[in-house]
């Protein structure tokens, strides 16, 4: 069974992973791999030692507006394009 840690030693862990000076590019590049489902088990264990959580967050958010974004203007482009009846 897993040990617990307290609550002060997962706050310095957090706080270690926030310092890590992984680049933003790099991180939105995981984060593109992780939208597409499709990423090596080498490279995945490279991205959990390397990327700084706080950019995985945002690159995360981005991907996901950017995601809807197309979506909607798909939509409208099928729509639109519809032949009149």
């Amino acid at each position: 069974m897993s040990e617990q840690r307290p609550p002060e030693e997962q706050g310095e862990g957090l706080r270690a992973a926030a310092a890590r000076k992984g680049s933003f590019l790099g991180t939105l590049r995981a984060v593109a791999w992780s939208f597409l489902g499709i990423r090596k088990g080498r490279g995945y264990e490279q991205d959990v030692s390397q990327l700084n959580p706080v950019h995985v967050i945002v690159a995360g958010v981005i991907g996901a507006v950017i995601f809807v974004l197309v979506l909607v203007v798909l939509v409208k482009w099928i729509v639109g394009s519809g032949v009149a009846t």
